[in-house]
């Protein structure tokens, strides 16, 4: 198993949550970001900063992502896109995007995407709350215990 996080917006606290994790369960942690990142030093941690541009960062972990691995973001196509390649995404807010939940998801996305581009305005998500974190923190933690027995480790 290897994380992978879509760093340029994935919130600080999170980020923190994945660093305790990457060394307290000796799993691979990349954060893959168009700008660069300081992530503390440990041998389960990197950073990757690919060049600016659109989606560049997202074509990078679809094209590094393997079954099984865990892929953190809020970015919906690239949650299908990594699901399609057998990875388990979790958004920021500790919610499980899976093959059976992802399509609706797209769905609004693009509704509000549509909306968006005709003058409406939609408005963003709210702050990250310590439910949020906490949310985040379980799921996190579910997946990857369940993950390392599955790999009997």
């Amino acid at each position: 198993m290897h994380i992978w996080v879509d760093a340029d917006a994935c919130p600080n606290p999170i980020k923190e949550i994945l660093y305790r994790v990457a060394v307290r369960v000796s799993v691979p942690l990349t954060l893959v970001a168009n700008q660069a990142l300081y992530p503390p030093r440990s041998q389960w941690i990197r950073a990757v900063q690919v060049p600016a541009g659109f989606d560049v960062a997202d074509n990078h972990i679809v094209q590094a992502v393997s079954a099984g691995d865990l892929v953190v973001t809020a970015d919906i196509p690239l949650a299908a896109e990594v699901i399609e390649r057998g990875a388990l995404v979790v958004s920021p807010r500790g919610e499980e995007l899976t093959a059976s939940n992802i399509r609706p998801r797209l769905n609004m996305r693009d509704f509000l995407d549509q909306m968006r581009s005709s003058g409406e305005v939609t408005g963003g998500p709210p702050p990250l709350s310590n439910a949020d974190r906490g949310a985040f923190a379980n799921a996190v933690d579910r997946i990857v215990t369940k993950r390392m027995r599955a790999d009997g480790g």
